[in-house]
Order: structure tokens, then sequence, then C-alpha cells
């Protein structure tokens, strides 16, 4: 089993940075609860373009990235945030071979 980590870009609308933070705060704390899977869900804020939130996860397997994408909180998020995003996502998915704090 590899593990796998997605980074994803996705670009909010001007002026709804706070309600995007917001849905991924809620989706990160139903993550913690229901998906042992996932060992790294993080948002942070692009430093040159305001609008701009990077997502970086990890998942113990690809049946832990699987089963999050099919879960309820994940389409709730879908559905909290599709009205401000301002283009389609870019997900990026890689296997990861080194780093700190993590056992691969």
């Amino acid at each position: 089993m590899s593990k796998i980590t997605i980074v994803a870009k996705l670009t909010v609308q001007e002026g709804t940075q706070d309600t995007f933070t917001a849905a991924f705060k809620e989706m990160a704390a139903a993550m913690e609860a229901n998906e042992p899977g996932n060992e790294m869900y993080v948002l942070s804020w692009d430093n040159k373009e305001d609008t701009v939130a990077w997502i970086t996860e990890l998942y113990t397997d690809a049946a832990a990235l699987e089963a999050h994408g099919s879960t309820g909180h994940m389409k709730a998020f879908g559905g909290a945030i599709g009205g401000i995003l301002a283009g389609r996502p870019e997900i990026a998915r890689a296997t990861p071979v080194a780093g700190k704090g993590i056992e691969l």
C-alpha cells in the first residue's frame, strides 16, 4: 500500500475567503471524526494571490482516498463552495517518498 498526497488549488471569488474557510473547517472536523485513512488535511491561503486556496491532503492508501470522495461531508463541502469558486479546481496526485512527521 502506498500513501497518496493530494495538492489542490482552488480559486475563490474576491470576498468569499471567510466563507470558504468556514466550510473547510466543517469538512476537516467531519474528516477527523469519520476518516481514519486521512492523515493530513490542511488549508493554506496563497501569499501572493489572496483568492487562491491550497489544500494539502495525505491518505494512507487509494481506498482511503476513494472513500473520502464518496462521503456525505465531501458532498456537503462541494455544495457549500460550489457557488464561490472562480474556476475549476486544479488537483495534483502524488506518491510521498520522504518527509518529517510521517511514516512512509
